[in-house]
């Protein structure tokens, strides 16, 4: 094949490695590919890892022996980090986002691709250290947060649902009690959505008792997985003990005043 010009080959790999973070690339299948030597590559590689640092999306990681490669691991720096997040705390805090009941109106930012790619992205730069299996969210208004986070983790999305259904198949099903009204409500999963002994993460955009997270590790039990993190959008500061004690938030709602039409929103001190 004709030989590939390097402006091309470093687009073409940026795309591969992005595409898909933790995968292993032997550097013989781009040889073949870009009819280049290995020590050609090489170089292109080093300047991939140079561009993803400058642009603060993460770094190549070398895996050594015969059967080793490269893979692309999401980072994402503090600045960057703070900078999303108080962008974030503006836009929620504004007073007609009040609902009746205290409640604030979120669906256009978890229905946003922009803020959800960059709030996703955080979410699986924290998380990737833990190998994850599957990224689970319990329907609906999780949905979008947790696929982006499952896509830059490369791994798949499991739903679990509030009622079972024909098409899901013999499923397990469970009783919890909501963190915040003390109700119990139920979760199903079909059977067939896990691999058992897997490692699981919770993505989940609001968080008050801790109720439904709670419940989620109870289901893995089931399926004898392990809920190895859970990330939340947003959490209250009340209650301020939660049913559950090692997640990550990235926003703490401290004060909704109907009334004078205050949102206090934040992020987390342990992001800061």
């Amino acid at each position: 094949m004709d030989k590939i010009p390097r402006n091309e080959r470093i687009a073409t790999l940026m795309k591969l490695l992005s595409d898909s973070p933790g995968k292993i690339f032997i550097l013989g299948s781009f040889t073949g590919m870009f009819g280049s030597a290995k020590s050609t590559i090489s170089e292109d590689i080093d300047i991939v890892g140079n561009i993803f640092s400058k642009l603060d999306l993460g770094f190549i990681e070398t895996i050594p022996g015969a059967l080793g490669g490269i893979r692309f691991i999401p980072s994402v720096s503090k600045g960057r980090t703070a900078d999303i997040l108080g962008r974030l705390c503006g836009e929620l805090a504004k007073k007609e986002r009040l609902l009746p009941g205290g409640f604030i109106y979120m669906l256009d930012i978890i229905y946003n691709p922009e803020w959800i790619n960059d709030i996703a992205y955080i979410f699986a730069a924290h998380f990737f250290p833990k190998t994850i299996d599957y990224v689970v969210t319990v329907e609906t208004k999780g949905i979008p947060l947790a696929f982006a986070t499952a896509r830059y983790l490369s791994v798949p999305l499991i739903i679990v649902r509030r009622n079972s259904e024909a098409a899901d198949g013999a499923s397990v099903s469970i009783n919890y009690v909501s963190g915040s009204s003390k109700k119990i409500q139920t979760m199903v999963l079909s059977l067939r959505s896990l691999r058992r002994n897997s490692r699981l993460l919770f993505i989940d955009d609001f968080m008050k008792g801790g109720g439904t997270a709670k419940g989620i590790i109870e289901l893995a039990k089931e399926f004898e997985c392990e809920v190895a993190g859970i990330g939340v959008l947003v959490e209250t500061a009340e209650p301020s003990k939660k049913l559950v004690e090692d997640y990550f938030s990235l926003l703490l709602l401290e004060r909704v005043d109907e009334e004078k039409k205050i949102i206090e929103i934040r992020p987390h001190p342990d992001m800061m």
